[in-house]
């Protein structure tokens, strides 16, 4: 006779206790858009349940997320003036630097992760510097560079770096230790590919590009190879952390990135599939809970030790 694994048919107590993978609030990250200007909450319509905030509106969404336990806080900023170098990104007042201000002094132990960027600054949408049509790799350093220094000079315990120009890491990492900052982490987004599912995102952030796409220096999705390396380079020039994004649709990616390095790995749970599960809810196709919970967990077991997530704080609440 042949003797099979015996199935649980026992209390859900019981599955739980045996269950391969697990979750908890403090894998995951919650993104929050911070608009400048003031007593602003307003929807972002591609995004059913997410909002943007005025920085002195933000302790509204942080208290919840500070009573949930969660990770922590991942900012995206939407400044009021956007120019050709981006230069409200690293204005040591602009809309991200007094978001991580107002949450360190509200919520102290909450982590606070700045997106180092500049596609929402740049007034041509991309996250370079552009010359002549072109993006220019090494005059963007120069700039991610400072956004990131001013951002840690702010309270930020992370800078996540999301512009995938070359190099990025190891510049910034050099600008960080040179001004006295060799605590604040960086969680690169090191595989980072020119994905479909970024579109609620840029109607959020307000930063999709006015001209071309971002296919030159994101990453091609029929690849896997490249992303092994690519994680492999941010590793050595110094990242702490590397994101792999967007999430479900990339979960192999994920794994191999996971079997390939030391570092602990995020899984970004983009706009898309985000906006693609609060649609089949919002039609009574899908059950919201079950499916959100579902996707956690194939992130999870594909290898994620982070989850950033526009479910987070849901998420939490529904484990707890």
């Amino acid at each position: 006779m042949i003797k099979r694994p015996r199935r649980l048919r026992k209390s859900q107590a019981i599955r739980d206790m045996v269950s391969e993978t697990r979750l908890s609030p403090s894998m995951f990250v919650y993104p929050v858009f911070i608009r400048e200007g003031k007593n602003i909450i307003e929807d972002i319509p591609s995004m059913p349940g997410q909002k943007r905030y005025s920085p002195d509106k933000l302790p509204l969404i942080l208290e919840r997320a500070a009573k949930n336990k969660i990770g922590g806080v991942l900012f995206f900023g939407i400044p009021e003036h956007k120019d050709e170098t981006a230069s409200s990104a690293w204005d040591d007042n602009g809309v991200i630097q007094q978001a991580i201000r107002i949450s360190k002094k509200e919520f102290p132990d909450l982590t606070v992760i700045g997106d180092v960027c500049l596609c929402e600054y740049t007034s041509h949408g991309h996250c370079g510097i552009i010359n002549h049509g072109i993006i220019e790799n090494d005059p963007t350093l120069e700039i991610l560079s400072r956004v990131a220094v001013s951002q840690a000079r702010a309270g930020a315990d992370i800078v996540a770096p999301s512009d995938m120009m070359d190099g990025h890491t190891a510049a910034i990492r050099e600008a960080l230790d040179a001004e006295k900052f060799q605590d604040t982490l960086i969680m690169s987004y090191a595989v980072k590919y020119a994905s479909a599912f970024y579109g609620p995102f840029r109607e959020a952030a307000g930063s999709a590009p006015a001209f071309g796409d971002r296919k030159t220096y994101q990453m091609d999705p029929r690849n896997v190879r490249e992303a092994l390396k690519e994680s492999a380079l941010d590793i050595e020039e110094g990242a702490d952390i590397i994101i792999v994004k967007p999430g479900l649709p990339y979960l192999d990616v994920l794994r191999a990135v996971k079997e390939s390095c030391n570092v602990p790995v995020a899984s970004y749970s983009v706009s898309g599939e985000y906006a693609m599960m609060k649609a089949a809810a919002a039609n009574g196709w899908l059950n919201e809970k079950n499916i959100a919970l579902e996707s956690a967990y194939s992130i999870a077991r594909a290898g994620a030790d982070i989850i950033i997530s526009y479910y987070a704080l849901d998420l939490a609440e529904w484990l707890a």
